[in-house]
């Protein structure tokens, strides 16, 4: 069963004026969580609710996400404690424009002096700090942050001798970018990604849209993703891929908790029953 408390909790109980106030978030968003090691050169930095990612290269670090505006000195301390420098940081992407996942990025462009690259969808929102399709909504306004370089969909981004693969799975956000890339573990090699989301939160599916075409981007993505072949499931909500329960299976000598080849598939499959659900709802 696919676990989504906290979105309901923070957005869909506030769904008539849009995101979740300061107030109302929900704790894990910005509770602690130590920083460590995923797979080979992919570390977690954000919070306990919150995903955050940092990508080492020999050239340097690629950040994913800021969380809340409240995470960013969270995220800040976790590369330090990784043994990194804020100055190491080059490149900032984002999955989606919604406060609770760009919310961080202004402070940690300005504190890296990085480079934020993000899907050509979602650059209005960032630079505006708006919720798109909600935009007076002040709620669920983030700090604008200025997008250095424009994704478009299959776009590379590279460093070091790393490379992302953006992948626009648009609906959640109408840029809502899933990251892609290989890793390896134990000489052998398994495709991650970091995906976006899918989940209908505060987003209007049924008139006044949130933006034209939502309906069908929803359906788009939710196609494009089941044809994914993934063996490592990560994403900006934590309780969407069990990071507590993995976490504490983490052990010296023990298979890697977080490789499991097919996971996001029921996933993605559940999200969309739900959506649909939604849609053909009085």
């Amino acid at each position: 069963m696919i676990r989504t408390p906290l979105l309901t909790i923070a957005l869909l109980a506030v769904a008539s004026t849009g995101l979740a106030k300061p107030s109302s978030q929900p704790a894990s968003w910005n509770a602690p969580m130590d920083p460590f090691r995923i797979v080979d050169h992919v570390y977690y930095v954000g919070t306990a609710g919150l995903g955050s990612y940092l990508f080492e290269t020999k050239d340097g670090l690629i950040l994913l996400d800021g969380a809340v505006p409240e995470a960013a000195p969270a995220i800040e301390a976790h590369i330090g404690q990784l043994g990194f420098k804020l100055s190491d940081v080059k490149i900032l992407l984002n999955t989606h424009a919604h406060f609770d996942h760009s919310g961080g990025l202004a402070q940690l462009k300005k504190d890296t002096g990085a480079k934020l690259y993000a899907m050509d969808g979602d650059v209005s929102a960032l630079e505006g700090g708006f919720y798109l399709g909600s935009e007076s909504d002040e709620s669920a306004k983030a700090p604008p942050v200025k997008v250095d370089h424009v994704l478009h969909d299959g776009d590379l981004v590279g460093l070091g001798g790393v490379a992302l693969k953006a992948n626009l799975t648009p609906g959640h956000s109408r840029g809502c970018t899933s990251y892609s890339t290989t890793v390896h573990e134990a000489s052998k090699a398994y495709e991650l990604l970091v995906f976006c989301s899918a989940t209908v939160a505060a987003n209007r599916i049924k008139p006044p849209l949130q933006y034209p075409g939502i309906v069908e981007d929803y359906r788009k993505t939710f196609a494009r993703v089941k044809t994914m072949h993934v063996d490592i499931f990560l994403a900006p909500h934590a309780e969407f891929f069990d990071l507590a329960g993995k976490r504490a299976k983490v052990k010296p000598g023990a298979p890697n908790p977080f490789i499991v080849p097919g996971e996001l598939k029921p996933f993605i499959e559940k999200l969309e029953v739900d959506f649909e659900k939604q849609l053909a709802s009085p």
